[in-house]
């Protein structure tokens, strides 16, 4: 069976990718190789940024890696958080929780006079499966949306509680995981690598 490393710390990333993808192959995280280097998202893009840490991984660990690089574009924001969605805040700690709230504040603040019609938004992703020798499969995907006034639903995480998916009538964070995958920017992205990844896994 093939291990295919998910360039992730996140174990609610690890989870959703490998259910999503459901093909036969051992998924193991970064959280497996204590001490490896971090690769720098030093990138302009999504794209650049995921496909710098698949390669980057991919070679430090000899494995197949996925990675991906997400955000959210805010249009009244010209793009932002974009690529810096992770630490818009400026803050920088192991808690992840306390990152999604100072960022949400900070585009909730950002955004306190714009009205609704002018609130839209994207979550895009962009997502690279690796060899240690070259960049194997790269897909991406996007879910429109509107930023809300304050947060609402428990589900989720990141921007997911002020983003609000007008055809579900609900914020990502009123959705159940299964749903989310089925809507979402990386679900998208997934959807799409799942065909490609069960070719080259044949």
């Amino acid at each position: 069976m093939k291990t295919i490393l998910v360039a992730t710390t996140n174990p609610g990333k690890l989870t959703e990718l490998s259910e999503m993808l459901n093909v036969n192959a051992n998924f193991k995280s970064l959280a497996d190789f204590p001490g490896i280097e971090e690769v720098p998202e030093d990138g302009n893009t999504f794209k650049q940024n995921a496909q710098k840490k698949a390669l980057g991984y991919a070679k430090a660990t000899g494995l197949w890696t996925i990675a991906d690089d997400s955000g959210l574009m805010i249009d009244v924001l010209d793009g932002e958080p974009g690529i810096h969605s992770a630490r818009f805040s400026g803050e920088n700690s192991a808690n992840r929780t306390l990152i999604d709230h100072k960022n949400i504040a900070k585009v909730l603040k950002l955004m306190k006079d714009v009205p609704i019609e002018k609130r839209t938004a994207r979550f895009v992703c962009s997502l690279c499966m690796a060899s240690p020798e070259k960049v194997l499969i790269q897909t991406d995907g996007e879910v429109e949306g509107i930023i809300t006034e304050e947060e609402i639903g428990a589900n989720g995480f990141g921007y997911d509680p002020i983003f609000f998916v007008p055809k579900l009538g609900k914020t990502v964070a009123q959705i159940s995981p299964e749903e989310k995958n089925k809507i979402s920017h990386r679900g998208n992205a997934i959807h799409k690598l799942k065909g490609m990844l069960a070719e080259l896994l044949k």
